[in-house]
């Protein structure tokens, strides 16, 4: 099976002799370009039987190998390829020596072909459901995993991958070292500790929505009157109209259910920790079993205040709003209500075919 989307396509347009559909198939996607070891060629170039020529070797995302410490790759475009390439008699070989193999000729005639087919396809849009059907489907990784699906969704990469790449070594460690001031794995821990203990989401808040939570689940005693902590409500610190004002606004967009609330922000918490996992796997600051370790212990932190997907949906939203748009209704409410709807109601979704405990 191809093992994404983009693998499915090439393999379909190989297989009927169609040279515009594999262009088609990868003329907006990301391209994988092999950083040359100390002491390699700059350029994998090498002679390929299959194609009878001279090759530029490219992988398509859903081909890349399995972590190794040393190996790293560089994101491509077909455009990028198009406008550089060194040898007009070279070929380009998208995944060589697999089922998804394709070699396409690039002499100047061809690679403006490739120009001319990105421009009608465009760039890969963010917001898209990625599923790799080579990496594991259920299992307690795939359970932390899934925590992370609106980032992945985000950046339109696979759900369910904890390997090479979250997008190339470089970004990603770029991503760590501007976003997080991760720079090695000692800081990369301490911030994997601090998201798991919700140490990012807004303290007030997070307690207001904790104790309102707690105090709606109080059973209310023989004579009608509310438990010691029901009575203690007063006491309680607030919950910000802000909150409130997502609320209604969730609950008409359905992000809530009609008489539905959110129990706590650090959804948000968790599945940035989940992607701090990628990013440091990609940026060499962990390896996979500790990789796989800290997943699961995000799974683990979140069955300890969520219910279901549908609560921790709404509390990663809501945290997703309370730090990025602030009361607007803007682009970023937008763009959540949208991940929110991918994740909730694709059939092929993990929030849709996983239990969450």
């Amino acid at each position: 099976m191809p093992p994404t989307d983009t693998e499915r396509r090439l393999c379909e347009a190989t297989a009927r002799g169609d040279w515009d559909g594999q262009v088609a198939a990868i003329a907006g996607e990301d391209l994988y370009l092999a950083v040359p070891q100390q002491g390699q060629d700059p350029l994998p170039v090498y002679d390929d039987p299959a194609a009878g020529a001279k090759c530029i070797p490219v992988l398509t995302r859903g081909m890349l190998p399995p972590w190794q410490p040393q190996q790293f790759f560089d994101r491509v475009s077909v455009e990028e390829l198009a406008q550089d390439w060194p040898n007009d008699k070279w070929r380009l070989a998208v995944n060589p020596g697999t089922p998804c193999a394709a070699y396409l000729a690039a002499s100047p005639g061809h690679r403006a072909g490739w120009l001319r087919v990105r421009a009608q396809v465009g760039v890969r849009p963010g917001g898209l459901l990625v599923t790799h059907y080579g990496s594991p489907l259920h299992g307690p990784v795939v359970q932390g995993l899934a925590c992370g699906a609106p980032i992945a969704v985000h950046h339109s990469v696979p759900w369910n991958e904890l390997g090479t790449a979250f997008l190339d070594h470089a970004a990603d460690a770029q991503t760590l070292r501007d976003q997080w001031s991760v720079t090695d794995p000692a800081t990369w821990q301490q911030r994997l500790d601090q998201l798991l203990g919700g140490q990012f989401v807004p303290a007030e808040t997070e307690a207001a929505l904790r104790a309102r939570a707690r105090d709606a689940g109080a059973p209310e005693d023989a004579a009608g009157e509310g438990t010691a902590g029901s009575r203690e409500a007063a006491e309680s610190p607030a919950v910000p109209e802000l909150v409130t004002r997502y609320e209604e606004r969730f609950r008409a967009d359905g992000l809530l259910p009609a008489d539905g609330r959110v129990v706590s922000l650090v959804a948000l918490d968790h599945a940035h920790a989940v992607n701090l996992v990628r990013w440091g796997l990609s940026a060499r600051l962990c390896a996979p079993p500790q990789a796989e370790q800290a997943v699961q212990q995000v799974a683990a932190r979140a069955r300890e205040v969520y219910g279901s997907w549908e609560e921790f949906a709404a509390g990663y939203a809501l945290g997703r709003m309370l730090a990025f748009d602030n009361g607007w209704f803007g682009p970023q409410y937008a763009e959540a209500v949208h991940l929110h709807r991918v994740l909730t109601q694709d059939p092929s979704s993990p929030w849709r075919g996983l239990p969450f405990s």
